[in-house]
């Protein structure tokens, strides 16, 4: 496909609560979408790496000039057929995975309309529902969160997440795991902690958590593979996979049990499946993030979680859970899976069957930019 035009917007959607985590706090979700033009029809794509490079070394405003000044510039004008295509025409600008998955997720969605196929069917996907998992950051008090687990686990989720930092920490384990003793949890540090830590490490082995995600440096293999050898809880991955080689690295290290994978964090669509395919290989069971996307983004990664060896519960969430207004139309509401479990469910219309709507879009917006063919 020749590519036309793209379209960049710079938004800033405002979040019912806060969400804390063990780098910040965000009031407000920012996201780049994308809109790639070619022959008459047009796709959207997103990606979300939030307004400050706290989760990674991206931020929103610093994806959008990027896209703006570099990325769009390479592809507008150029045939590209395939995402690996896409990726090696942008290759030579180093790193920048939210960047290149902002274009990337697009381009896979313009595929997928084009051919008047579901995303998660060109993406080689055979299921159309996946279950979902709760989440929860740091809140106000314990009590608080225990109010909120309470209600997730009489809604049925299979698993509930539990951010975990400095001061947030064993203490609310501990009180967690009493209230809830069969439940099955896991925590997600977010790089708050490095290997000094360990003796902590081994004592949270007591709580028998699915996992511990992300524990140590956002750029770290090596010291997550020391951790796994001394604790009984298996080590998931998030930051630190940033590309298919690095996943391939912390195979070969024993870095990790689990990979959670994210479009944006890996740089799109095309790079997630390659991730997604290396672990299954090595037997690695993997998970679809979330990065707090409008329904657009969401939709992208409800397509993704598909696959075969996204075994372990996703983090993808519906509109009403952070959004008074989700600038994705139609949103994205949860379904049962044949379990009964909450589940997110992938439509049966070509692409991801979701736009950004145009007033929030504009409502939003921080900044817009478009690219054409000269």
């Amino acid at each position: 496909m020749l590519i036309d035009a793209v379209e960049i917007h710079h938004v800033a959607m405002p979040l019912l609560y806060p969400w804390r985590t063990a780098y910040g706090e965000d009031a407000a979700v920012e996201s780049v979408l994308v809109r790639v033009e070619s022959a008459g029809q047009a796709a959207w794509g997103e990606s979300s790496p939030l307004a400050a490079p706290c989760y990674s070394p991206e931020w929103a405003g610093g994806v959008f000039a990027c896209v703006r000044d570099w990325l769009a510039p390479a592809i507008v004008g150029q045939e590209i057929n395939s995402g690996k295509e896409l990726q090696s025409r942008l290759s030579h600008f180093k790193g920048n995975p939210f960047a290149k998955a902002a274009l990337d997720t697009a381009f896979w969605v313009f595929k997928a309309q084009r051919d008047g196929r579901p995303l998660h069917r060109m993406l080689g996907a055979t299921r159309d529902r996946a279950c979902v998992g709760a989440d929860f950051g740091v809140m106000d008090s314990i009590d608080d969160l225990l109010r909120a687990i309470a209600g997730a686990v009489e809604a049925g989720f299979p698993r509930i997440k539990l951010k975990f930092r400095p001061g947030w920490d064993l203490a609310m384990l501990a009180a967690v795991r009493r209230e809830f003793p069969k439940c099955t949890f896991h925590i997600d540090c977010n790089s708050g902690y490095r290997l000094a830590d360990l003796d902590m490490f081994r004592r949270i082995d007591e709580f028998q958590l699915a996992m511990i995600e992300q524990p140590l440096a956002h750029d770290d293999l090596v010291d997550h593979a020391r951790l796994q050898e001394q604790i009984e809880t298996p080590v998931c991955l998030d930051e630190s996979i940033t590309s298919l080689e690095k996943a391939q690295k912390a195979i070969s290290l024993g870095s990790c049990r689990y990979v959670n994978v994210k479009p944006g964090r890996v740089g799109g669509l095309t790079n997630a499946a390659a991730i997604h395919d290396a672990c299954g290989a090595a037997g690695i069971s993997c998970w679809v993030g979330g990065m707090l996307e409008s329904a657009v983004g969401a939709r992208i990664c409800v397509a993704l979680a598909m696959l075969d060896n996204f075994t372990y519960p996703a983090d993808i969430f519906p509109s009403s859970r952070f959004f008074a207004s989700d600038l994705g139309r139609p949103g994205l509401a949860l379904v049962r899976d044949e379990q009964g479990r909450p589940a997110v469910e992938a439509p049966a219309a070509p692409g991801i069957g979701a736009e950004p709507d145009p007033e929030l879009l504009a409502k939003f917006g921080i900044a817009r930019a478009r690219i054409e063919a000269k």
